[in-house]
């Protein structure tokens, strides 16, 4: 046998005088790391109309981030010869696109020697 219990116990009076809830805008999101880096790799793709390889750096400043980001400038056969790029973003704490710049280009052999073409 299912045994019944007592529905609410207050009055529908007593529950409508309550105070009412403190409603509260809702926040922006503040970006962490992997989001301001998927922010600005998508800035830069959009501008530049290039292939992103990924993001290289990312770091906090003041007003935003500051995201580095290596593109293939120039596709070549074999890969090795590519031209790849690095690009600097900077964004603000909403993900929005303050500047960027190209730091610098060079061959895809010499990426760990810094090369600059």
């Amino acid at each position: 046998m299912i045994e019944k219990r007592p529905t609410a116990t207050r009055p529908r009076e007593a529950r409508e005088a309550r105070e009412p809830r403190e409603v509260r805008e809702p926040r922006p999101r503040e970006l962490t790391a992997v989001t301001a880096g998927e922010f600005g790799l998508r800035h830069i793709a959009d501008l530049t109309t290039k292939q992103v390889e990924g993001v290289t750096a990312v770091q906090p400043v003041e007003d935003g981030w500051k995201i580095g980001i290596e593109v293939i400038e120039d596709r070549r056969i074999p890969s090795s010869g590519d031209i790849l790029a690095l690009y600097e973003a900077e964004i603000d704490t909403e993900g929005n696109l303050l500047s960027y710049r190209r730091l610098r280009r060079y061959r895809r052999s010499n990426a760990d020697i810094g090369e600059a073409l």
